[in-house]
């Protein structure tokens, strides 16, 4: 179990360039564009319904402010190395962008809505002359199921194993992860955790300097404050402002997000550094938070109607629980407190709000700690809270899964108009 945790940690806590839906579109074209072997003639995407909702109103990094499915494939394709994965991006140049523009005004970008089970779902078609491609890209945002060159089946995986890596989710649950987050060897996640707290505290220092979006983060701190409980809000709805709207600094994600690792991290280390505990702490509590989203977010899938935000605050609110000093009972009800606060949430794709959301799920989970720290919580038959924290998350699990398969549905509907 202990290797498999490490292995988990490896997996999920990975770097990436802008929104992580359009850059799968990028990844996808780009691969399609390698094995082509040369510039198309003709470029189609078809994408599910949920990477039609993510990839719709935010920028594509790289390109200043070109937003969409079009722009992310056709940049994808003209300047992305699929090599770097979920950096994709991070070759593209000037005169790549100009050639991008250029298309763009063509139409020579054709997009489909592809009718699948699978909410993350992409198909890239590619011709020149009488040669053609294809890249099928499905469950995770890396997870390439099948490659065609000229119509013959070059690469092939069982949908069900496109899972991003062969790790064992199953260990996890939250007695397992307190256990492991208190007995590992630091020095064998330092590095990937260390990675989290660089990057993430430099884009959101960057949200919080220049204009991207709204400024949710910025705002925070102006209007009310520098407290502790403002900064753990305004920093990761800053690196959201940021990400979401065209910074080109990456990220390290949590379940395929960069706003889920956001604000797993962030809010854990504001206070950290405000109870001035040593850095080892601060380290074991965001493994805490951070497999306690990856936990949840394993059984929810990487996309739906329920915003990752929540889930994400429901690790953070655990990993600060922890910083204080609760014990694994107030763990529980930190994220059974946060969980029957805000899991009504919807992600109506990726945009400039999803920071006012990450501030709004955090907020709940700050609320959720210093209830549980108090000794109360909310109990079994309050909604959907039940006697365990197993049963509880198991009943968000099928809220988010089943509940809101039609809310998903209808929101995409309103989206598109």
């Amino acid at each position: 179990m202990y290797k498999k945790m490490i292995d988990i940690l490896k997996a999920e806590l990975v770097p990436a360039l802008g929104c992580t839906e359009p850059i799968a579109i990028a990844l996808a074209s780009a691969k399609a564009r390698e094995v082509l072997g040369d510039m198309p003639d003709e470029l189609t995407v078809e994408c599910s319904s949920n990477i039609i909702k993510n990839a719709k109103s935010v920028v594509v990094p790289m390109t200043k402010n070109l937003k969409g499915i079009e722009a992310a494939a056709i940049v994808g394709m003209i300047g992305g190395d699929a090599n770097k994965k979920l950096e994709v991006l991070t070759t593209v140049t000037e005169e790549d962008l100009e050639e991008t523009k250029r298309l763009l005004t063509t139409g020579f970008c054709q997009t489909k809505f592809l009718q699948t089970t699978e909410k993350l779902h992409i198909i890239v078609h590619m011709k020149k002359g009488e040669n053609s491609s294809l890249v099928e890209l499905v469950k995770t945002h890396t997870g390439i199921a099948r490659i065609e060159k000229d119509g013959v089946v070059i690469f092939e995986e069982e949908i069900e194993d496109c899972d991003g890596s062969t790790v064992d989710y199953s260990v996890l649950s939250v007695a397992s992860i307190l256990e492991f987050a208190n007995q590992v060897d630091i020095e064998e996640v330092r590095p990937i955790l260390e990675r989290q707290i660089e990057y993430n505290t430099k884009i959101a220092k960057e949200g919080l300097r220049n204009t991207y979006g709204v400024n949710v983060g910025s705002t925070l701190l102006d209007v009310y404050g520098d407290d502790v409980k403002i900064r753990a809000k305004a920093m990761p709805a800053a690196g959201s402002d940021a990400r979401m709207n065209g910074c080109e600094l990456p990220v390290i994600i949590n379940s395929g997000s960069g706003n889920q690792g956001m604000t797993v991290s962030l809010p854990v280390i504001e206070f950290g550094k405000m109870l001035d505990v040593e850095d080892e702490k601060i380290l074991r509590a965001l493994i805490i938070s951070n497999l306690i989203a990856i936990y949840q977010k394993s059984e929810i899938g990487r996309l739906s109607a329920y915003c990752g935000a929540v889930s994400a605050a429901a690790g953070a609110g655990a990993g600060i629980t922890y910083l204080y000093g609760g014990n694994e009972e107030q763990i529980n009800q930190t994220i059974i407190n946060t969980l029957a606060n805000v899991s009504g949430i919807v992600c109506d794709g990726a945009k400039s709000s999803c920071a006012a959301k990450i501030a709004s799920a955090v907020d709940a989970a700050i609320v959720a700690t210093m209830i549980s720290l108090k000794g109360k919580g909310f109990l079994s038959g309050d909604g959907i809270v039940k006697d365990t924290i197993q049963k509880t998350i198991d009943g968000v699990v099928t809220l988010a899964k089943e509940g809101m398969q039609e809310t998903d549905e209808v929101i995409v509907k309103i989206m598109l108009n």
